[in-house]
């Protein structure tokens, strides 16, 4: 058997990980959300993301009955394409899997939550967010790439 990467078992596994993943992120910002100070009427930016891409592909944003729905998707969505490119680096980088994924974790808190969602108009930028959210974002990532390793470890194996 071949000890070369397998890229297209990484990228399967990364994204059945980040699914995996992502439900026990959503799980874990559920019950973290209950500490936290009330945020307001204010819609997640993955909402808005749902919303951004219901204008550009119809015209209008995503109906209200739909809203929550939606959000979800969006985070389903994202949390398999991240996770994909996890599995895929993790088969060409070994150190990509580093801390159990921690670093994976911590590396898409710092480039998804600090850079993109802000830079995309979805969040307030970095430095308008309050320290707790900062912590509340790397703790959920944290949790995201824990479950993502463990999974995709299950299903690609330790290598």
């Amino acid at each position: 058997m071949s000890k070369g990467p397998r890229p297209l078992l990484g990228l399967l596994a990364g994204v059945a990980a980040g699914l995996v993943a992502s439900a026990a992120m959503a799980a874990f910002q559920a019950q973290a959300q209950k500490l936290l100070p009330d945020n307001g009427d204010e819609d997640p930016a993955t909402v808005k993301a749902a919303d951004a891409a219901s204008l550009a592909v119809i015209g209008d944003p995503v109906p209200e009955l739909y809203r929550a729905a939606a959000g979800q998707a969006v985070h389903y969505v994202a949390g398999a394409v991240i996770g994909g490119i996890y599995g895929v680096l993790a088969e060409y980088r070994p150190e990509a899997r580093s801390g159990f994924g921690s670093a994976y974790g911590i590396a898409t808190a710092a480039l998804v939550d600090e850079a993109a969602v802000p830079a995309a108009g979805l969040a307030p930028a970095a430095d308008e967010t309050p320290l707790i959210a900062h912590a509340y974002g790397a703790a959920s990532h944290l949790v995201y790439g824990w479950v993502l390793e463990g999974v995709r470890a299950l299903i690609a194996g330790r290598r």
